[in-house]
């Protein structure tokens, strides 16, 4: 990714200028970008750069889809990022909901500055080790599938905790041809150990 692309970005979607305007400008205090929407269905319309940092800022109460309707829509369309509520009608089961179905934070307006800040910053964290974990898999799977058929045949049986004799035997190889296969598995999975290859095969397919 570009120094462009790990760029932290805000997200406000508030039907009152007001707080959008205030939002943005103790965000640019502490140097962080944000970009404002009056609804939801403007942030849908929004070009997202999906590989910045980011968090929402969501006001609940606005005409038409509601914040929390909207949240619903995202978490059911695999829109994955963290998510601030804020309200200016103080709701504790409302804030409560929020928080067992997935929000970051529940702020009830007027807030304290200091108080949105360390939540925006808590969220970004959040999505910066989200986004690492994910960059990390992606490049896990693209090794493996850099895997020879029979390199990811022997990848399976090692990891089973066979030796090379009961492998080249499960599979009907020679076992100088099995020390190969474990050669250049370990070579394209850039693994150094056993213990390595374990890891990455439990992380590949731990949902499998």
């Amino acid at each position: 990714m570009s120094q462009h692309d790990t760029k932290p970005i805000v997200y406000v979607i508030d039907d009152d200028a007001s707080i959008r305007i205030a939002i943005d400008d103790l965000l640019a205090s502490i140097g962080l970008e944000a970009v404002t929407f009056a609804s939801a269905s403007e942030f849908l319309e929004y070009n997202r750069e999906k590989t910045r940092p980011s968090c929402l800022i969501l006001d609940v109460r606005m005409p038409g889809q509601s914040g929390t309707d909207f949240y619903r829509y995202m978490r059911e369309n695999g829109i994955n990022i963290p998510v601030i509520f804020i309200t200016g009608h103080g709701d504790i089961s409302m804030g409560v909901k929020a928080i067992k179905d997935g929000a970051l934070e529940f702020l009830t307006k007027p807030f304290k500055d200091h108080e949105l800040i360390e939540v925006v910053q808590r969220g970004i964290e959040l999505e910066i080790s989200q986004l690492a974990s994910e960059e990390a898999q992606s490049q896990l799977s693209a090794k493996e599938k850099s895997l020879s058929q029979g390199e990811s045949d022997v990848f399976k049986l090692v990891v089973a905790g066979l030796l090379n004799k009961q492998i080249a035997g499960e599979l009907n190889i020679s076992e100088i041809t099995v020390k190969v296969r474990r050669a250049k598995l370990m070579q394209k999975m850039e693994a150094n150990s056993l213990v390595d290859l374990v890891r990455m095969y439990d992380a590949l397919h731990q949902e499998k």
